[in-house]
């Protein structure tokens, strides 16, 4: 996978090794502001990696309510779309009589941790926008699962020459790649995959797994669950809160995949384990 010329920034840095100095070319992770209009209004602005902009603003409309389907939207400008479009500036044009949902403004694009005691809440909401239990009958082959994370990092393009990028991707049940992205932010990786999704037409996405390169927070389970995947897997550890969503909602979802070693936090049932061995106090 190659990576996106505006993904990546050169800069000339001093390396110290060993006692010694040097003066050394280094690749850094692009970041810049990303502005969101639909019509006349502001979203607000993304901090992002530049680079698939436009499945980007699709997922993140997506999964934050404000549209149901892309069959809402008309049209998404913005430089990397066919129409073209300014620099860090996407415009996004609905169709007629197409008003954007309830949940605008509601985050502004990045909610951060969320607490305990508003877990209820946060489950309650998506419930009341009417998201459903993934796929109860989807099964997925634990052995398949352990060869995610370097296929993963194999397609890191970015990644590769930086060191600095979250990634998301999507396998099929067999464990082929579907797609893969990359974003300085781990939401807007995930954003990213979900929209290209959505601009494919093919959600739910019910037979997937949803691999992110961070920590498995709230606000990647819940956009796991508005695009209909019923497996989460991520290679560092889930909050409380997308334990509990996870649980409650429906969601396989799993931590700490390295190796030949997982955690999982809720539904196992979709992997078809053995009965686990008794801990022993």
């Amino acid at each position: 996978m190659a990576a996106n010329k505006s993904s990546i920034a050169l800069t000339q840095v001093t390396e110290w090794s060993a006692g010694e100095s040097r003066r050394a070319d280094d690749y850094l992770a692009a970041e810049e502001p990303l502005e969101i209009r639909v019509g006349r209004k502001s979203l607000g602005v993304a901090m992002r990696t530049p680079g698939d902009d436009r499945e980007l603003v699709a997922g993140l409309l997506f999964t934050e309510g404000l549209i149901e389907d892309i069959g809402q939207v008309r049209q998404i400008d913005c430089a990397d779309s066919d129409n073209g479009g300014v620099r860090n500036f996407a415009r996004v044009a609905l169709r007629r009589g197409v008003k954007l949902g309830a949940e605008i403004g509601r985050r502004g694009f990045s909610a951060g941790s969320a607490c305990g005691a508003c877990g209820k809440a946060t489950i309650d909401q998506l419930r009341n926008r009417g998201v459903r239990r993934p796929n109860e009958a989807a099964r997925f082959d634990a052995e398949i699962l352990c060869d995610l994370p370097d296929k993963l990092r194999a397609s890191q393009a970015v990644f590769g020459r930086t060191g600095g990028l979250h990634a998301a991707a999507l396998f099929d049940a067999r464990g082929e790649l579907a797609v893969l992205r990359e974003d300085i932010g781990r939401h807007n990786a995930v954003d990213k995959v979900i929209g290209w999704a959505v601009l494919q037409q093919r959600l739910p996405l019910d037979d997937y797994i949803l691999l992110a390169s961070g920590r498995g927070g709230f606000e990647i389970v819940q956009k796991a669950l508005v695009a209909g995947i019923p497996l989460l897997a991520s290679v560092s550890a889930p909050s409380s809160l997308a334990v509990q969503m996870a649980r409650e909602m429906g969601l396989t979802l799993l931590g700490f995949l390295r190796g030949r070693r997982f955690v999982i936090y809720a539904h196992e049932e979709r992997l078809g384990l053995s009965a686990p061995a008794a801990v022993l106090s």
